[in-house]
């Protein structure tokens, strides 16, 4: 095996047709003796703000494994220059390809300035997301349910005097169950004598976004999974009979509407990173419910900075 890769690398030198047409020297010759097609005057002198690849599949080794993830490298383009090094940027993922990270983030960044670093432009952007494996326990029956977690990473990187700074946000998104607190509300005047926990009430699907500025790497995947998931009731593949029912009375005993969650996971924010991260971190939390009984889904966002998220904990 080769690179730990799925190919062998030998079986490469045994296609048919790779044998090339032309000799090295002849090839040398003519890039020496062609114009560089990028470099050259554009017909209209208009700068761009992004030109760069999309819908690329990166392979990157992190803890989890070498895992793929989905990529898009966008640089700028000044009004002088026809057009940016395309191979550049691939040749920038292909050297990054046998190296270890500790997560996407680090990947983002080295990647972001490897790009930058070869191209006209003094401003790049990476956006890379994907999936991780998440190793969870079932509440009651203590059984190892093999989840899935969708993360990314959005870095952005200018480059002044030769030197490029970089500023990551970090994203991730969990799956969890809501239950309409509306519905309940009503119902609880229909049967004044029953259990709260017994009225009926429409639940669904949610998927919750966290996403975090990290100026200076204070924060970890497992910072927002843990704001996450102190917020909302999640939900996991492998359930038991007894593992469901704790489920559901747990989304029955505290529903929430698509706004309750969004606030929960501000709050949460607030609260367990509110003196790690600066002030003017940027964070953004968005709600999608998967309604039952609708035919539309509900969206809800926010916005924000930490500070205000922070001034408004009591």
């Amino acid at each position: 095996m080769s690179e730990r890769s799925g190919l062998v690398l030998e079986h490469e030198r045994q296609r048919i047709g790779l044998k090339p047409r032309f000799s090295s020297k002849q090839h040398k010759a003519v890039i020496e003796s062609s114009a560089d097609v990028p470099e050259m005057e554009p017909l209209f002198n208009m700068p761009l703000n992004q030109v760069g690849i999309t819908s690329k599949k990166v392979w990157v080794n992190i803890p989890q494994g070498c895992l793929p993830f989905s990529a898009e490298l966008v640089v700028n383009l000044p009004e002088s220059f026809k057009g940016i090094h395309m191979s550049r940027m691939e040749r920038a993922i292909s050297r990054l390809y046998s190296q270890q990270f500790e997560d996407i983030r680090y990947y983002s960044q080295v990647l972001c300035r490897e790009v930058l670093s070869r191209q006209r432009g003094d401003q790049a952007e990476i956006h890379i997301s994907g999936y991780i494996p998440h190793v969870g326990q079932t509440l009651v029956s203590r059984e190892k349910s093999i989840d899935t977690l969708k993360i990314s990473v959005h870095t952005r990187g200018r480059k002044k005097d030769e030197k490029i700074a970089t500023v990551s946000m970090l994203g991730m998104s969990v799956m969890h169950i809501t239950a309409c607190p509306c519905t309940q509300t009503y119902n609880s005047a229909l049967f004044p004598n029953a259990d709260p926990l017994l009225l009926p009430t429409h639940s669904q699907r949610s998927i919750t976004t966290l996403i975090i500025e990290d100026q200076k790497g204070d924060i970890t995947f497992n910072d927002l999974y843990l704001c996450l998931t102190s917020s909302v009731h999640v939900t996991q593949d492998l359930l038991k009979r007894p593992d469901e029912a704790e489920l559901v009375l747990s989304c029955h005993s505290k529903p929430q509407f698509a706004e309750d969650v969004v606030r929960m996971v501000c709050l949460q924010t607030g609260k367990r990173l509110g003196n790690i991260l600066p002030a003017d971190s940027r964070i953004r939390v968005e709600s999608i419910s998967m309604e039952s009984i609708h035919l539309h889904n509900v969206k809800c966002a926010v916005n924000c900075t930490l500070e205000e998220i922070t001034s408004r904990m009591t």
